[in-house]
């Protein structure tokens, strides 16, 4: 209860005011011991009640708070019981508010609560009062009412307490939740216009504007990641204007080099046409070559047989000449034979006419048959000498061609080794000229293929030429696009390095979180509400 003025009333005031006097202390003493004994089962009803109702049974966490919390009101109601209104007492019920502000314990459940203990502490009041008892004798009634009057009175003055307690923390939490709410408003609205500005910048193109001013709570952290946003937005710019330009440069580069490449596309494919028409008429040529070169191998096969057969006729040849050079030399001696005969024949009819001359007349007719004779002898033996020098040259002439012809034979010999060697080789070479052939024709089909695909690389090359084109317009494009926004000097020439970007801190998993969180709260609400029914 406060006065007109809000200022709370003292515990003097208090007691003043429901005339709890020292005779009204004196009379709530005299039930000291019953109410301590009907304490214990008072409470024990209560703490039924509790655990009966889900939302009373909320508030404590288990029967250790609950035990805990009943040993404190028990102390509580002891000083009560004893009409000791001191500071302790004081101290005490005000804690009581404070915990039930803090816990959230509504009044009316606080009433309730006592309604019942009050209801258990009177009845055990009056049973008391009956006769025997202390309060027995000629002014029993009115010692009875002056106790329980007295017992009303300390629980209305210590609910007061602590409902006034209650009620003053409850506004002071209001006043500093206002306050904090009201700061809180102040901060987000200007933290709002804070950000509305560098909005409004960035949506006009301005990348160098930051937020500097300081934004408390929450503010602060999307004042940085508003300021890394604009200046990772202003390295990306800053990154991707350098690339246009790089783009651009590159794309007008391969825009020449595609043209350029398309001209010598074309002009390979007009050199690969005549390649390939060049190496149909070599391929041509090189079969009729294979053809010829074939026909001069059976040629050369003919000649070798030929020539086989002339080396047979030139060894008949040099046997008979050998034959010829053994008859002459028959001739030569049966020659001299007929020399020899001649010679002695002459010497003879010399000895003959010799004979005659000295037979006088009578070998006159002798005599001249023996000069014919003589004469005869004579021409045999001129006849003799000239066969035998005839046959000597003919012998020495048939030795000559027996030496000729057997040159000949081994020269026949060596034509026909020599044919066989060119034949292989003329075989080889028809051999080598059809393979050149065949390699030929896949060459032609390789060069026909390349030049389709020179075809078709000129084709794309001229796509590439015109999507290069259309690349550096999209560059042209976009550097202007950039150049809308408003870049710092060193990010416009290109040279802002780009920071590293940080490595994010894995996150939290929530359900960890919250598991923490709430695990921490009980452990904090257990220990703040055991200390706070401590207190009761």
């Amino acid at each position: 209860m406060t006065n007109a003025s809000q200022q709370p009333m003292t515990m003097e005031q208090r007691l003043a005011f429901i005339d709890m006097t020292d005779e009204a202390r004196a009379a709530l003493r005299c039930l000291e011991p019953v109410l301590l004994r009907a304490l214990g089962p008072a409470l024990d009803a209560f703490y039924e009640k509790v655990r009966a109702d889900s939302k009373l049974r909320a508030f404590f966490g288990d029967e250790r708070q609950m035990a805990s919390a009943k040993g404190a009101q028990q102390r509580h109601w002891a000083q009560i019981a004893k009409a000791n209104f001191g500071p302790e007492y004081e101290r005490m019920a005000q804690n009581v508010g404070r915990a039930h502000a803090r816990i959230g314990l509504e009044p009316s459940l606080y009433i309730n609560a006592y309604a019942v203990v009050v209801d258990r502490l009177i009845r055990a009041a009056i049973e008391e009062s009956a006769p025997h008892s202390m309060f027995a004798g000629k002014n029993r009634n009115n010692r009875l009412a002056q106790s329980l009057t007295g017992l009303v009175k300390a629980v209305l003055v210590d609910m007061d307490l602590s409902i006034s307690v209650y009620l003053e923390t409850l506004s002071e939490q209001q006043r500093l939740a206002d306050e904090k709410r009201a700061a809180t408003e102040a901060a987000q609205r200007h933290a709002v216009d804070v950000m509305a500005r560098a909005l409004d910048a960035l949506a006009h193109g301005d990348l160098q504007r930051r937020i500097d001013e300081a934004l408390d709570g929450g503010f602060d952290k999307i004042k940085g990641d508003f300021n890394n946003a604009v200046d990772k937005l202003r390295e990306a710019f800053a990154d991707v204007g350098s690339s246009a330009n790089v783009i651009q440069s590159s794309s007008a580069e391969v825009s020449r080099a595609a043209d350029d490449l398309a001209r010598r596309t074309e002009t390979q494919a007009a050199s690969l046409e005549e390649t390939a028409a060049a190496l149909e008429e070599i391929t041509a040529t090189v079969n009729k070559t294979a053809d010829s070169t074939r026909h001069a191998s059976e040629v050369f096969d003919a000649t070798k047989a030929e020539a086989e057969k002339g080396g047979a006729i030139v060894r008949e040849a040099v046997d008979a000449m050998r034959r010829i050079e053994h008859s002459t030399r028959d001739i030569g001696q049966i020659i001299g034979v007929i020399d020899e005969i001649a010679f002695q024949t002459n010497l003879l009819a010399l000895n003959a006419g010799v004979e005659a001359a000295r037979a006088g007349e009578a070998g006159r007719g002798f005599a001249v048959v023996a000069s014919e004779v003589r004469a005869l002898a004579q021409r045999s033996a001129e006849a003799a000498k000239e066969i035998k020098g005839l046959i000597s040259a003919s012998t020495a002439q048939v030795e000559n061609g027996v030496v000729l012809v057997t040159r000949t034979g081994e020269a026949l010999e060596q034509i026909v080794r020599q044919v066989g060697d060119v034949s292989q080789v003329v075989t080889e070479i028809a051999a080598g000229s059809k393979e050149q052939a065949t390699g030929l024709s896949e060459v032609n089909r390789a060069v026909s293929q390349l030049d389709s695909m020179t075809q078709q690389n000129a084709t794309m090359v001229e796509e590439t030429t015109a999507a290069s084109h259309s690349v550096s317009h999209e560059a042209e494009d976009l550097a202007r696009l950039i150049s809308r926004f408003k870049l710092d000097s060193s990010a416009r020439d290109g040279r802002h390095a780009m920071a590293e970007p940080r490595r994010p801190s894995p996150p939290q998993q929530p359900a960890r979180r919250r598991a923490a969180a709430a695990g921490g709260g009980r452990a904090s609400s257990a220990g703040a509400s055991e200390e706070e029914w401590r207190d009761f």
